[in-house]
């Protein structure tokens, strides 16, 4: 169990798997600079860590995150670094909130956001940075900027489009500052699973151990090739493709998965 303020971090040796949570409840989890910048130590904890294997990102209290504190803006009772007369200030206040949303997109393990409740703002970007969303019910979404004058300052209009699937309902969204509920998001193949209340825990633990329990640097490189892919043309991603396979093709990890099959058992990956 971590020491952090506004996050706890959680970590199961055994099974690979570490847990992230935004600890502000009573602020329906959104971010100030203090927890903003615990995400970011918090993420490079566990990126760092080669005994974790994949990241479960949720929130306390049945929000996954409210986004930023409206209390740290401008006529807050706690204003923040972007609340500056310096516009230089307010530029490099940004590297806390960029930090903490490329440490999630970068990171070279799989990250799963359990959401129940709403993902608003900052913390609808933080959910668009994970690779899988598994959601309830209850969750809704929301890109908000609009609604209070501001422009997307944690990479939404970079992540919008990409994990919506439509530029058009990114556009909407964007513009009209409009709730995406848990059933659109989910046949737009923005959410993962669409599961009660009941069953997120148990569904979301599911997927982090079949996931936790495959090859690491499979993964790794997986994951790595899938965003960088988006940059690439095709004969540049077959030419790294090659490159890739060729690191897993002398891999420990490929010897024993294909031991395995032939003994008809469960592989025993070690990530080497």
């Amino acid at each position: 169990m971590s020491d952090y303020k506004y996050v706890l971090l959680e970590k199961d040796p055994v099974e690979h798997i570490a847990r992230l949570t935004i600890n502000r409840p009573d602020r329906r989890n959104a971010l100030n600079d203090a927890a903003t910048d615990e995400m970011g130590m918090a993420l490079e904890d566990v990126a760092d860590d080669d005994d974790v294997r994949v990241l479960i990102l949720t929130g306390a209290g049945g929000s996954f995150c409210a986004g930023a504190d409206l209390n740290t803006l401008k006529g807050g009772s706690d204003p923040g670094v972007l609340t500056s007369e310096n516009s230089d200030d307010i530029r490099r206040g940004f590297r806390g909130p960029h930090k903490m949303i490329l440490a999630v997109q970068r990171m070279e393990k799989p990250v799963i956001a359990m959401i129940d409740g709403t993902a608003v703002g900052a913390g609808f970007d933080l959910a668009c940075a994970c690779d899988i969303r598994i959601a309830t019910q209850k969750a809704s979404f929301m890109v908000a900027y609009i609604r209070v004058g501001l422009f997307p300052g944690f990479g939404g209009t970079w992540l919008y489009p990409r994990t919506l699937g439509s530029m058009g309902k990114a556009a909407e969204l964007l513009f009209t500052g409009d709730f995406l509920p848990a059933d659109e998001a989910y046949r737009l193949g923005f959410l993962n699973r669409l599961v009660d209340s009941e069953d997120l825990e148990s569904t979301t633990m599911e997927m982090a151990r079949k996931i936790a329990a495959g090859p690491p640097v499979a993964m790794r490189l997986s994951k790595l090739m899938l965003y960088k892919g988006l940059e690439f043309d095709l004969e540049t991603a077959l030419k790294m493709a090659a490159a890739a396979e060729t690191i897993t093709l002398t891999s420990q990890d490929h010897e024993e998965g294909t031991k395995a099959i032939r003994e008809k058992r469960k592989p025993n990956y070690e990530g080497r």
